[in-house]
């Protein structure tokens, strides 16, 4: 028997798998950085054979609480991704299974490759009304893929949509693949009525380094993307630098950030309540598209999410707040579960990749059914 993880996203160091029974495993850590938690790794040669794997230290990761009621999801094809036994106790991560065939994968959450990047930018630029831009590099030399969709004729909503600034928060790809999926469908008459008056900017993954080193929450230099959007740079921060000076150049109407929460069993929205900008027509704004959304997904909730910052305390460094304040707009961070959602639970599957694209099918529908009131 075997443990791996050296291909896109793996991340674990292998302490001791001579006994099955008991694997010793540590996460290794973001480079240049102290955030650690996501992990991804291949069982070899173990077929029918009962595993107890023992993350060591998973009482020193970013977010412990995100390990209380969690269970770790496993594959045999990458495709499909169920979840497994899993308890956090005495400050370790106890996962036990026992694989049917020689070759399982286990991850914190399902992975979501570059390679899978590469088809999903490849899929938007085969559509006519798509145009892929390459607005810049990473520190790793990857491309900062800029997908536009519709026309840019004057007067139009200007509609940012990013995602996955923490790269171990894959389930915010996997939701652009369910909202990409409906705004490139020519056949779907929402998203035909929507470009009539709104074009849209989408970054599907704004860390690829991170994504492909295993990272948690930071880019190749151990930066966390979303605390940089005040100042970012070329040397610590090229992504950000590029996506924001793309949207200096284009301007912003409405800029929605999607994300993964590690403790919270619900989808959610944090709104930019603490800016000093802030405003009543703001906060009917941001109500409107909750409410929307609560009508468009039974997934999605009001009642559970961060505490509101008080006026004028918000971090200006994270990408809603400054981005919000920075063009005057209604900006917004979509949070969704490693776990399985409180109230819609899936019991094989947890939150899974297919419900992350169910989910972003809806924010397509909130978006239309709140268009006129997001300028």
């Amino acid at each position: 028997m075997s443990i791996s993880s050296h291909f896109d996203g793996g991340n674990i160091e292998v302490l001791d798998c001579s006994d099955p029974s008991n694997i010793q495993l540590n996460i290794r850590k973001d480079n240049n950085s102290d955030f650690y938690q996501w992990f991804y790794f291949r069982i070899n040669n173990a077929a029918n054979t009962p595993c107890k794997m023992v993350i060591q230290n998973a009482a020193g990761s970013s977010y412990t609480e995100g390990w209380e009621n969690y269970e770790a999801v496993a594959s045999y094809d990458r495709e499909h991704w169920f979840r497994v036994d899993t308890r956090y106790e005495d400050g370790q991560l106890v996962i036990q299974h026992e694989p049917e065939i020689n070759s399982m994968y286990f991850a914190y959450f399902a992975p979501y490759s570059m390679d899978r990047h590469a088809d999903l930018i490849a899929y938007a630029a085969s559509n006519c009304e798509c145009e892929v831009d390459v607005i810049g590099q990473t520190l790793d030399g990857r491309d900062m893929d800029l997908l536009t969709i519709g026309d840019e004729a004057e007067g139009k909503l200007k509609c940012w949509v990013i995602g996955r600034q923490h790269p171990g928060e894959t389930m915010a790809e996997w939701w652009m693949e369910g909202f990409l999926g409906r705004m490139l469908d020519e056949s779907d008459p929402v998203r035909r009525e929507l470009l009539e008056t709104t074009t849209f900017y989408v970054i599907p993954n704004m860390n690829p380094d991170g994504s492909f080193r295993g990272h948690l929450r930071t880019n190749a230099a151990g930066a966390n993307l979303n605390r940089e959007w005040e100042t970012p740079t070329a040397q610590n921060s090229p992504e950000v630098l590029a996506v924001r000076n793309k949207m200096d150049e284009i301007g912003v109407d409405f800029c929605f950030d999607v994300h993964g929460d590690e403790a919270l069993p619900y989808n959610f929205i944090a709104g930019a309540e603490g800016i000093p900008s802030w405003t009543a027509e703001k906060q009917a704004q941001l109500d409107n598209f909750q409410a929307e959304l609560v009508k468009a997904s039974p997934d999605f909730q009001t009642e559970v999410g961060y505490p509101v910052s008080a006026p004028g305390e918000a971090n200006m460094t994270v990408c809603t707040h400054a981005i919000a304040e920075r063009f005057n707009c209604l900006a917004m961070t979509l949070e969704m579960p490693f776990k399985d959602t409180e109230q819609t639970p899936d019991t094989e599957q947890g939150w899974s990749p297919e419900r992350c694209q169910r989910l972003g099918e809806a924010c397509v529908s909130a978006i239309f059914a709140s268009r006129h009131t997001l300028r």
